[in-house]
């Protein structure tokens, strides 16, 4: 396994998602078979990091360059050894090179997560896009399997790139250290957190449609749709970063005409701060606009907390009719879906009850086990 990203800079989703598969591969590895860990060069108190991290690993390869002259290694096709044997990588981050399956029994999958450096090229940094798409062309040579989160992303992968039979559609789930801690009240009340609120989750990048979602909550759709307390003075937290770029949420709202006392962006959460937060929230706001899984609506669902997302085909395809859908076609109309569709299930008891039920029977659909399970079978099967 690549598991370079557990210690990135900043190890993000695919960190994540790299520990998670990695731990629950070691679990489900079948008779004879051990799972090695591949890094860059590092110092050792990292290496170290890894191996706490992932009880059981079997060994830790560690190249002899560092992550940013080993990524750029493997992009122009130079070899640098990493051992041999079933290579799974988490990311394009791979040694994608010319290698004979059949007669050393060498194989190497990577994982595509979306299409981002394709269709939203803007939220990332120049280098960054042609580096992904450099590597996706290496894959497209000398990867034995691509892996994807969803079908979405595989339909829309084909626009780019023609992998043929070679991509597989295996998922991610919630980590199972996102559960509600036994002191769930105390961390409630040092987060100050409202009785009732919309969460969301992401950063202001344009394609995570947060704007759009502020300017929703001062949409008087939404205030005409509650009843009981006023939804004009429900407030908007965000877990995230407070800002992106030149943007910031403050100015954000600030132009939207939403009070500072309304909106509040609670920074990058410890699991089980995010499980109170998720399983407090009122409802689950994701209005990306465009996705390759949409974990955070899982996570949602997970603790019976009603979501609403866009239309995003990947969105759609995970939440499985688990939420209330919002077209993002017509952008100008947009926060005013939003709102509507926010507005409904604050309104509504029985739709938001209803809600709640139905998303802890889809989460229940992802599993770290299945996913890594399917990994193994995708190795025997090559």
């Amino acid at each position: 396994m690549v598991v370079d990203q557990i210690v990135g800079r900043v190890p993000g989703g695919i960190g994540r998602y790299t520990e998670e598969l990695t731990r629950h591969l070691i679990q489900t590895a079948p008779a004879g078979c051990d799972v090695e860990g591949i890094v860059a060069a590092h110092p050792q108190e990292k290496y170290d990091q890894v191996i706490q991290r992932l009880p059981g690993l079997a060994g830790l390869f560690t190249a002899p360059l560092g992550r940013r002259e080993l990524s750029r290694a493997w992009q122009y096709g130079i070899n640098i050894p990493v051992g041999s044997g079933m290579i799974h990588a988490t990311s394009l981050f791979a040694p994608l090179k010319k290698h004979d399956r059949g007669h050393g029994g060498e194989q190497l999958a990577v994982t595509i997560h979306d299409v981002v450096p394709w269709t939203h090229p803007e939220t990332l940094k120049p280098h960054g896009v042609a580096w992904h798409k450099a590597m996706a062309k290496r894959a497209r040579k000398h990867a034995d399997a691509i892996v994807v989160p969803t079908h979405a992303v595989a339909d829309q992968l084909g626009d780019f790139l023609d992998f043929g039979d070679r991509i597989r559609v295996i998922g991610g789930a919630v980590s199972p250290s996102l559960a509600l801690p036994p002191d769930a009240d105390e961390r409630a009340a040092a987060l100050d957190l409202p009785e009732r609120f919309v969460l969301s989750v992401g950063t202001l990048e344009p394609r995570k449609g947060i704007a759009a979602l502020i300017q929703a909550m001062t949409r008087p759709e939404l205030s005409a749709a509650e009843t009981g307390d006023e939804a004009d003075g429900i407030p908007l937290l965000i877990v995230g970063p407070d800002g992106w770029g030149d943007t910031d949420v403050a100015t954000l709202a600030h132009d939207a005409g939403l009070p500072a006392d309304r909106i509040r962006v609670l920074g990058f959460l410890s699991d089980r701060n995010l499980a109170v937060v998720l399983d407090r929230a009122t409802v689950f706001a994701y209005p990306s606009l465009a996705e390759g899984f949409g974990l955070p609506m899982i996570e949602a669902f997970t603790f019976a907390t009603p979501v609403v997302h866009s239309d995003d085909p990947a969105l759609v395809e995970v939440a499985g009719g688990a939420g209330v859908i919002v077209e993002r076609a017509e952008a100008a109309g947009y926060p005013k879906r939003l709102a509507e569709a926010i507005g409904s299930v604050l309104a509504d008891a029985a739709l938001a009850d209803r809600l709640a039920v139905i998303g802890m029977d889809r989460a229940r659909a992802f599993s770290w086990r299945d996913s890594a399970e399917r990994v193994w079978q995708l190795h025997a099967d090559l």
